[in-house]
């Protein structure tokens, strides 16, 4: 029972931390991310067990967090109001060409990765070519162009 609880803990907190982290965090990731994950994975791996490393405890915190995981989908697919909060919603970074910067400042992104988004997915080049830029839940960057 005190690997389950451990579990619930540690889901619950990273849960929390991540979504404290932003959207951008977990979109495109850099190496430097990728290391700070495998570095969170190793510590949580250790909480987790604890002293225990025995298959049989490994077992049953896997079956724990992905239960966990099952039980927060079936709860968002249930409350709109818990699932905004969870994942947060699509928000318009920029509208007819013109950044709207507190939004941009609240969300952690520039100018820069907008145009960089603008450039992949629409070849556009400049922030008068956007109609709208629309940061996605899952941190990428959608370009609606002018038209």
């Amino acid at each position: 029972m005190d690997a389950v609880l451990r579990a619930a803990a540690i889901y619950i907190a990273l849960l929390v931390i991540f979504r404290i982290a932003g959207r951008r965090a977990l979109s495109d990731i850099t190496t430097l991310d990728f290391l700070l994950l495998l570095i969170i994975g190793q510590a949580t791996g250790q909480a987790l067990l604890g002293d225990d490393h025995s298959i049989t405890n490994t077992l049953l915190v896997i079956v724990s967090l992905i239960t966990m995981d099952l039980i927060f989908s079936l709860l968002k697919g249930r409350s709109s109001w818990l699932a905004r909060h969870l994942e947060g919603e699509p928000m318009i970074v920029v509208e007819q060409g013109r950044p709207l910067t507190r939004r941009m400042a609240k969300a952690r992104i520039s100018e820069s990765d907008v145009l960089e988004a603008a450039r992949i997915s629409q070849g556009l080049e400049r922030m008068d070519q956007i109609k709208f830029a629309i940061l996605e839940r899952n941190g990428q960057i959608s370009v609606i162009p002018e038209d």
